[in-house]
Formats: C-alpha cells, structure tokens, sequence
C-alpha cells in the first residue's frame, strides 16, 4: 500500500524554522522525485521545492530561494523541508509528492495528506 506521510507542521513565529518530513511507503522511494507544494487558503496550489532521484538536483520557487532546503534520505525513505526565516504569508497546508515511472510500466505521482504550517505571532 503506497503512503506518503508528512509531520513537522505547526505554530511558528514570524522568523522561525520548521522541519517538515515526508515518509513513504509501498514504492521505490529512491527512484522518485520528491515535491513539495503548498496551497493556502482560497489560493491555487504552487510548487515550494523539488529534488530528483539519483543526483538529488534541487529547485526552489523563487519565494523560498535562501530560506527552505529541500533534502532526502534514501536509506530512511524520508523527504525533507526545512523552513528557515517564516514569514505570514508561507502560512499553508503542505503537501509532499513523489513521481516517478515503475521500470517498463506507467508513471506514477502519490500524494501526501498533507500537513498545515501557520506562521503568526
């Protein structure tokens, strides 16, 4: 069964980090490229972060480029995001993403449940 499970959410103030885990299961985590996303309230859903299999490539939205750092653990099956410098408006239900294609079959993209981020003082 494929599970895609994040932790790490809650109260931040303005200027606080949050580590954000994403933990998967039921596939070959090693082979998929991890995504963040995030989507706030009465706002469409916008890609945070990524990192590939393999040579672990990074890329980051323009609005968290030198503040989050994306990572995995391939031996844990585990994606990361740390959050460093929060401001009000990364205040959002994170969601992480594995895509992939199984080896001479279909892609794939599993979906996390997600996890809320709400940064106030």
């Amino acid at each position: 069964q494929v599970q895609l499970v994040e932790s790490g959410g809650g109260l931040v103030q303005p200027g606080g980090s949050l580590r954000l885990s994403c933990v998967a299961s039921g596939f070959t985590f090693s082979r998929s490229t991890m995504i963040w996303y995030r989507q706030a309230p009465g706002k469409e859903r916008e890609l945070v972060a990524a990192i590939t299999s393999g040579s672990g490539i990074r890329n980051y939205a323009d609005f968290v480029k030198g503040r989050f750092i994306i990572s995995r653990d391939n031996a844990r099956n585990t994606a990361y995001l740390q959050m460093n410098s929060l401001k009000p408006e990364d205040t959002a239900v994170y969601t992480c993403n594995a895509i992939g294609r199984i080896p001479l079959g279909n892609d794939y993209s599993y979906w996390g449940q997600g996890t809320q981020v709400t940064v106030s003082s």
